[in-house]
């Protein structure tokens, strides 16, 4: 599967547009991560076990994105594109999303 943030793909052409694919996912922090990240904000710095979190569900939202685009048919991905959102004061979601297509090499 071809990913990619930019609008086309270079030696490539487009055979087939299937539309808008997306790939989310929602994770929350447990009580003694928040607590020690509110320590940590009280000192000021990067606060790794978020960071690792937030990198981890952006993998698993581009692998069900890609899952999707898959069923349907796709072989790339173009424009993809983040979001996230907080749910409550603990959750976060997280959702990857692009254009589903059907790309073979130019001639």
């Amino acid at each position: 599967m071809i990913v990619t943030t930019s609008e086309n793909i270079p030696g490539y052409r487009v055979t087939r547009v299937l539309g808008l694919t997306f790939g989310l996912t929602v994770r929350s922090r447990g009580v003694g991560g928040n607590m020690a990240a509110g320590f940590k904000s009280l000192v000021g710095g990067e606060i790794r076990s978020y960071t690792k979190l937030l990198e981890d569900a952006r993998r698993e939202a581009v692998d069900r994105l890609v899952e999707n685009a898959t069923a349907m048919g796709a072989n790339a991905l173009v424009m993809m594109r983040f979001d996230s959102s907080e749910m409550g004061q603990t959750m976060s979601e997280i959702v990857a999303y692009a254009t589903a297509m059907v790309v073979e090499p130019a001639a």
